[in-house]
Protein backbone atom coordinates (compact mmCIF):
# COMPACT_ATOMS: atom_id res chain seq x y z
CA UNK A 1 0.00 0.00 0.00
CA UNK A 2 2.57 2.21 0.92
CA UNK A 3 4.64 1.57 -2.23
CA UNK A 4 1.16 2.67 -4.13
CA UNK A 5 0.66 5.76 -2.34
CA UNK A 6 4.66 6.60 -3.34
CA UNK A 7 4.84 5.70 -6.80
CA UNK A 8 1.40 7.93 -7.23
CA UNK A 9 2.93 10.60 -5.71
CA UNK A 10 6.26 10.53 -7.81
CA UNK A 11 3.81 10.15 -10.75
CA UNK A 12 1.57 13.36 -9.80
CA UNK A 13 5.09 15.26 -8.84
CA UNK A 14 6.28 14.39 -12.37
CA UNK A 15 3.12 15.94 -13.84
CA UNK A 16 3.31 18.82 -12.02
CA UNK A 17 6.82 19.53 -12.85
CA UNK A 18 5.67 18.60 -16.65
CA UNK A 19 2.85 21.40 -16.44
CA UNK A 20 5.22 24.07 -14.90
CA UNK A 21 7.16 23.45 -17.61
CA UNK A 22 5.08 23.78 -20.01
CA UNK A 23 3.98 26.65 -18.86
CA UNK A 24 7.24 28.30 -18.69
CA UNK A 25 8.03 27.70 -22.28
CA UNK A 26 4.33 29.29 -22.67
CA UNK A 27 5.28 32.52 -21.28
CA UNK A 28 8.55 33.02 -23.14
CA UNK A 29 7.03 34.69 -26.10
CA UNK A 30 4.46 37.05 -23.45
CA UNK A 31 8.06 38.07 -21.24
CA UNK A 32 9.90 38.62 -24.39
CA UNK A 33 6.91 41.29 -25.27
CA UNK A 34 7.04 42.59 -21.97
CA UNK A 35 10.74 43.02 -22.34
CA UNK A 36 10.74 44.83 -25.64
CA UNK A 37 7.94 47.11 -24.30
CA UNK A 38 10.28 48.11 -21.81
CA UNK A 39 13.29 48.61 -24.40
CA UNK A 40 14.72 52.25 -25.31
CA UNK A 41 14.37 51.08 -28.89
CA UNK A 42 14.06 48.56 -31.98
CA UNK A 43 17.67 47.54 -31.74
CA UNK A 44 16.73 44.39 -29.55
CA UNK A 45 15.11 43.34 -32.96
CA UNK A 46 18.97 42.38 -34.16
CA UNK A 47 20.59 41.15 -31.11
CA UNK A 48 19.83 37.87 -28.97
CA UNK A 49 16.76 37.14 -27.58
CA UNK A 50 16.58 38.81 -23.74
CA UNK A 51 14.07 38.85 -21.19
CA UNK A 52 15.29 41.62 -19.42
CA UNK A 53 16.04 44.84 -21.16
CA UNK A 54 19.64 46.83 -21.00
CA UNK A 55 18.40 50.18 -20.08
CA UNK A 56 14.39 49.66 -19.22
CA UNK A 57 12.18 52.61 -20.10
CA UNK A 58 8.08 53.33 -19.69
CA UNK A 59 8.27 55.59 -22.95
CA UNK A 60 6.51 53.63 -24.88
CA UNK A 61 3.47 53.10 -22.85
CA UNK A 62 3.84 57.06 -22.32
CA UNK A 63 4.25 56.99 -25.83
CA UNK A 64 1.04 54.63 -26.81
CA UNK A 65 -0.95 56.95 -24.41
CA UNK A 66 -0.37 60.18 -25.12
CA UNK A 67 0.90 60.09 -28.63
CA UNK A 68 -1.75 57.35 -30.65
CA UNK A 69 -5.00 57.36 -30.18
CA UNK A 70 -4.74 54.53 -27.94
CA UNK A 71 -7.53 55.85 -24.88
CA UNK A 72 -9.60 56.19 -28.34
CA UNK A 73 -9.72 52.49 -29.37
CA UNK A 74 -9.82 51.52 -25.78
CA UNK A 75 -13.31 53.21 -25.44
CA UNK A 76 -14.46 51.69 -28.85
CA UNK A 77 -13.75 48.27 -27.38
CA UNK A 78 -15.28 48.94 -24.31
CA UNK A 79 -18.26 49.82 -26.56
CA UNK A 80 -18.47 47.00 -28.71
CA UNK A 81 -17.56 44.39 -25.57
CA UNK A 82 -20.27 46.55 -23.75
CA UNK A 83 -22.89 46.27 -25.79
CA UNK A 84 -22.51 42.80 -27.27
CA UNK A 85 -22.09 41.02 -23.99
CA UNK A 86 -25.53 42.75 -22.92
CA UNK A 87 -27.52 42.33 -25.91
CA UNK A 88 -26.06 38.67 -26.67
CA UNK A 89 -26.70 37.23 -22.97
CA UNK A 90 -29.74 39.16 -22.67
CA UNK A 91 -31.04 37.29 -25.77
CA UNK A 92 -28.96 33.80 -24.73
CA UNK A 93 -30.52 33.67 -20.81
CA UNK A 94 -34.18 33.57 -22.30
CA UNK A 95 -33.42 31.26 -24.96
CA UNK A 96 -31.64 28.81 -23.45
CA UNK A 97 -33.71 28.14 -20.50
CA UNK A 98 -36.52 27.59 -22.82
CA UNK A 99 -34.66 25.34 -24.93
CA UNK A 100 -33.71 22.99 -21.74
CA UNK A 101 -36.72 23.58 -19.90
CA UNK A 102 -39.83 23.40 -22.81
CA UNK A 103 -40.51 20.93 -25.31
CA UNK A 104 -42.03 22.98 -28.32
CA UNK A 105 -42.51 21.69 -31.93
CA UNK A 106 -39.37 22.26 -33.47
CA UNK A 107 -36.82 22.49 -30.99
CA UNK A 108 -34.50 20.09 -31.59
CA UNK A 109 -34.12 21.56 -35.56
CA UNK A 110 -33.92 24.74 -34.26
CA UNK A 111 -30.50 24.04 -31.67
CA UNK A 112 -29.45 22.22 -35.08
CA UNK A 113 -29.90 25.01 -37.15
CA UNK A 114 -28.19 27.47 -34.91
CA UNK A 115 -25.23 25.11 -34.47
CA UNK A 116 -24.61 24.72 -38.03
CA UNK A 117 -25.04 28.61 -38.72
CA UNK A 118 -22.11 28.39 -36.46
CA UNK A 119 -19.83 26.18 -38.22
CA UNK A 120 -19.80 28.11 -41.30
CA UNK A 121 -16.98 31.05 -41.40
CA UNK A 122 -17.10 34.43 -41.23
CA UNK A 123 -15.14 35.52 -43.55
CA UNK A 124 -17.76 33.61 -45.86
CA UNK A 125 -20.56 36.40 -45.16
CA UNK A 126 -17.90 39.24 -45.39
CA UNK A 127 -18.95 40.89 -48.55
CA UNK A 128 -22.50 40.42 -48.13
CA UNK A 129 -22.27 42.63 -44.36
CA UNK A 130 -20.55 45.31 -46.29
CA UNK A 131 -22.83 46.16 -49.02
CA UNK A 132 -25.74 45.47 -46.82
CA UNK A 133 -24.01 47.64 -44.08
CA UNK A 134 -23.34 50.46 -46.92
CA UNK A 135 -26.70 50.19 -47.86
CA UNK A 136 -27.84 51.12 -44.38
CA UNK A 137 -24.86 53.87 -43.55
CA UNK A 138 -22.94 51.55 -40.74
CA UNK A 139 -20.14 51.50 -41.73
CA UNK A 140 -17.36 52.92 -39.31
CA UNK A 141 -20.60 52.79 -36.64
CA UNK A 142 -20.56 50.68 -33.83
CA UNK A 143 -23.94 49.64 -33.65
CA UNK A 144 -23.60 47.35 -36.83
CA UNK A 145 -20.35 45.34 -35.53
CA UNK A 146 -22.27 44.75 -32.51
CA UNK A 147 -25.13 43.72 -34.47
CA UNK A 148 -22.60 41.23 -35.78
CA UNK A 149 -21.24 40.28 -32.71
CA UNK A 150 -24.46 39.53 -30.86
CA UNK A 151 -26.32 37.59 -33.24
CA UNK A 152 -23.09 35.42 -33.40
CA UNK A 153 -22.27 34.64 -30.13
CA UNK A 154 -26.18 34.66 -29.13
CA UNK A 155 -25.49 30.88 -30.47
CA UNK A 156 -22.51 30.28 -28.44
CA UNK A 157 -24.40 31.70 -25.25
CA UNK A 158 -27.34 29.31 -26.19
CA UNK A 159 -25.64 26.44 -26.32
CA UNK A 160 -23.44 26.95 -23.37
CA UNK A 161 -26.69 28.29 -21.07
CA UNK A 162 -28.51 25.12 -22.13
CA UNK A 163 -26.24 22.99 -21.22
CA UNK A 164 -26.00 24.14 -17.91
CA UNK A 165 -29.86 24.58 -17.49
CA UNK A 166 -29.57 21.05 -18.10
CA UNK A 167 -27.74 20.17 -14.61
CA UNK A 168 -30.31 22.13 -12.38
CA UNK A 169 -32.62 19.79 -11.01
CA UNK A 170 -35.81 20.47 -12.37
CA UNK A 171 -38.14 19.56 -8.65
CA UNK A 172 -36.06 22.98 -7.66
CA UNK A 173 -38.38 24.89 -10.06
CA UNK A 174 -41.51 22.42 -9.15
CA UNK A 175 -41.38 23.13 -5.62
CA UNK A 176 -40.95 26.84 -6.48
CA UNK A 177 -44.31 26.82 -8.29
CA UNK A 178 -45.90 25.07 -5.57
CA UNK A 179 -45.12 28.25 -3.24
CA UNK A 180 -46.70 30.64 -5.96
CA UNK A 181 -43.32 31.47 -7.65
CA UNK A 182 -44.29 32.60 -11.75
CA UNK A 183 -42.50 32.03 -14.67
CA UNK A 184 -40.80 35.64 -14.48
CA UNK A 185 -39.83 35.31 -10.33
CA UNK A 186 -39.20 31.81 -10.71
CA UNK A 187 -36.22 32.73 -13.12
CA UNK A 188 -35.09 35.77 -11.96
CA UNK A 189 -34.77 34.52 -8.37
CA UNK A 190 -33.77 31.40 -8.50
CA UNK A 191 -32.47 30.07 -11.69
CA UNK A 192 -30.21 32.85 -12.39
CA UNK A 193 -28.68 32.71 -9.25
CA UNK A 194 -28.38 29.13 -9.40
CA UNK A 195 -26.80 29.39 -13.08
CA UNK A 196 -24.31 32.62 -11.78
CA UNK A 197 -21.29 30.73 -12.92
CA UNK A 198 -22.32 29.81 -16.04
CA UNK A 199 -23.62 33.06 -17.21
CA UNK A 200 -19.88 34.92 -15.73
CA UNK A 201 -18.24 32.71 -17.64
CA UNK A 202 -20.27 32.63 -20.32
CA UNK A 203 -20.40 36.73 -20.28
CA UNK A 204 -16.65 36.85 -20.59
CA UNK A 205 -15.85 34.46 -23.07
CA UNK A 206 -18.00 36.78 -25.22
CA UNK A 207 -16.40 40.35 -23.76
CA UNK A 208 -13.05 38.46 -24.70
CA UNK A 209 -14.29 37.44 -28.44
CA UNK A 210 -15.13 40.87 -29.14
CA UNK A 211 -12.37 42.34 -26.97
CA UNK A 212 -10.01 40.25 -29.80
CA UNK A 213 -12.20 40.18 -32.97
CA UNK A 214 -10.12 41.76 -35.63
CA UNK A 215 -11.20 40.51 -38.84
CA UNK A 216 -14.91 42.41 -38.94
CA UNK A 217 -13.14 45.56 -36.71
CA UNK A 218 -10.85 46.05 -39.48
CA UNK A 219 -13.01 45.56 -42.62
CA UNK A 220 -16.06 47.43 -41.60
CA UNK A 221 -14.32 49.91 -39.74
CA UNK A 222 -12.22 52.55 -41.71
CA UNK A 223 -11.88 55.55 -39.42
CA UNK A 224 -8.82 55.71 -37.81
CA UNK A 225 -11.86 57.04 -34.44
CA UNK A 226 -13.83 54.20 -34.93
CA UNK A 227 -10.81 51.24 -34.85
CA UNK A 228 -11.29 48.99 -31.84
CA UNK A 229 -8.15 47.91 -30.21
CA UNK A 230 -7.81 45.24 -32.55
CA UNK A 231 -7.51 47.74 -35.14
CA UNK A 232 -5.91 49.84 -33.72
CA UNK A 233 -2.88 47.19 -33.21
CA UNK A 234 -2.89 46.61 -36.48
CA UNK A 235 -2.56 50.31 -37.68
CA UNK A 236 0.58 50.77 -35.68
CA UNK A 237 2.24 48.17 -37.84
CA UNK A 238 0.48 49.44 -41.40
CA UNK A 239 -0.31 52.60 -42.74
CA UNK A 240 0.93 56.20 -41.82
CA UNK A 241 2.42 54.55 -38.54
CA UNK A 242 6.25 53.86 -38.19
CA UNK A 243 7.21 50.18 -37.90
CA UNK A 244 8.26 50.29 -33.78
CA UNK A 245 8.18 47.14 -32.41
CA UNK A 246 8.86 48.64 -28.91
CA UNK A 247 5.80 50.85 -29.20
CA UNK A 248 3.80 48.23 -30.66
CA UNK A 249 4.85 45.72 -27.93
CA UNK A 250 3.58 48.45 -25.07
CA UNK A 251 0.25 48.61 -26.78
CA UNK A 252 -0.31 44.86 -26.93
CA UNK A 253 0.87 44.31 -23.07
CA UNK A 254 -1.69 47.24 -21.91
CA UNK A 255 -4.80 45.66 -24.77
CA UNK A 256 -4.44 42.31 -22.40
CA UNK A 257 -4.36 43.72 -19.11
CA UNK A 258 -7.78 44.47 -18.51
CA UNK A 259 -9.04 40.89 -19.69
CA UNK A 260 -6.32 39.61 -17.38
CA UNK A 261 -7.98 41.54 -14.52
CA UNK A 262 -11.40 40.28 -15.28
CA UNK A 263 -10.08 36.85 -15.66
CA UNK A 264 -8.23 36.90 -12.00
CA UNK A 265 -11.52 38.10 -10.58
CA UNK A 266 -13.69 35.57 -12.00
CA UNK A 267 -11.69 32.12 -12.02
CA UNK A 268 -13.16 30.36 -9.38
CA UNK A 269 -15.92 30.10 -11.75
CA UNK A 270 -14.24 29.20 -14.71
CA UNK A 271 -14.42 25.21 -13.98
CA UNK A 272 -17.55 24.98 -12.64
CA UNK A 273 -19.03 27.37 -15.30
CA UNK A 274 -17.53 25.62 -18.52
CA UNK A 275 -17.79 22.13 -17.32
CA UNK A 276 -21.00 22.14 -16.11
CA UNK A 277 -22.45 23.80 -19.42
CA UNK A 278 -20.96 20.52 -21.44
CA UNK A 279 -22.27 17.97 -19.70
CA UNK A 280 -25.89 17.89 -21.25
CA UNK A 281 -26.30 18.52 -25.34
Amino acid sequence: MKKYKLKRTMGYSLLNIFFILLCFLGMIPILYALSLSLSSGSAVLSSGISILPDNPTLNNYKAIIIEKPFLVWLKNSVVLSAGTMIIAMGVSVEAAYAFSRFRFKGREGVLKGLLLLNAFPQILSMFAIFRLFKQMDLLNRHLGLIMIYAGSMCIFGIWNMKGYFDTIPIEIEEASKIDGAGNFKLLTAIILPLARPAIIVTSVMILIFVWNEYLFATTFMLNENSYSLAGGLYQLQAGDYSRSWPLFSAAAILVSVPILIIFFFIQKYMVSGLTSGGVKG
